[in-house]
């Protein structure tokens, strides 16, 4: 049997580039552009967001239907103005969502790097235990052929 010599820490030390968190390596800065994108994303994708517009429309359309005439603000041909308004801010919004999901997207792909880094470290480690694992195997059975010859002898 090959008698593979495994390698030392300090080898193995060596061959292995340290893994760096990536929230310091950043490869650029947010503009603000970004940073207000990435705002939007989080506080208009959030349900209670969604609860708000959602309570705030069925107020508009009761209140403007069911309330005394004198009291409506919007009365009936004004909806098909409210339903283009919140289907404009739909359509601006879009953009803002997309992009601020684009910048977690990139954030997530340096996360998913780092895990790589992480687990070729923790290959090549592994590697090195199941070298060192065979030399002791190797070792013991030389011990036990070498304990067997003296028996015989």
């Amino acid at each position: 049997m090959e008698n593979i010599k495994p390698k030392t820490i300090t080898e193995l030390r060596k061959l292995l580039k340290p893994v760096k968190s990536f929230y310091l390596k950043k490869k650029k800065p947010l503009t603000r552009m970004d940073k207000l994108a990435v705002w939007i994303t989080e506080n208009v994708g959030s349900m209670g967001f969604f609860l708000i517009i959602f309570g705030w429309t069925v107020i508009w359309l009761l209140w403007n239907t069911l309330s005394p005439k004198a009291l409506r603000f919007d009365p009936y041909p004004a909806f098909v103005l409210w339903l283009f308004l919140s289907n404009l801010i739909q359509i601006l919004l879009m953009p803002l969502i997309m992009v601020g999901q684009n910048q977690q997207t990139l954030h997530a792909d340096e996360r998913a790097e780092a895990d790589f880094n992480v687990n070729i470290k923790a290959e090549l480690e592994i590697e090195n235990i199941l070298l060192h694992l065979e030399n002791q195997n190797a070792l013991i059975l030389q011990i036990l052929e070498n304990l067997e010859k003296r028996k015989e002898d």
